[in-house]
């Protein structure tokens, strides 16, 4: 594996692990937390490069990163922390199907 992408995925479970720090001490609500990366999605997937320029395959890599963050905001039960993979199978899981698709 590219050592590029080892290093994202820790960035980004150090990200679900301050996102939930705020949280429990009562910074931000989930909601609040789900509200900003459902617009920092809309800003990325409505960017004319990503719409025009990129394949669905290509779109769907920029929008890993915040739908990965979304769900592990909105998975949290209990102390049971999600793994990296789990939360990665489950964007895969829950993504539609891209406009070329249907």
């Amino acid at each position: 594996m590219n050592t590029a992408n080892l290093q994202l995925e820790g960035l980004l479970m150090a990200i679900v692990g301050l996102n939930q720090m705020l949280v429990a001490k009562g910074v931000v609500s989930t909601e609040e937390i789900d509200k900003s990366l459902a617009l920092s999605e809309q800003t990325v997937l409505g960017d004319d490069r990503v719409a025009e320029d990129l394949s669905p395959a290509n779109r769907d890599a920029i929008a890993f990163p915040i739908r990965l963050l979304r769900l592990a905001n909105t998975k949290r039960d209990g102390a049971s922390a999600h793994s990296f993979a789990e939360l990665a199978r489950m964007v895969g899981e829950t993504k539609g199907p891209d406009n070329d698709q249907l």
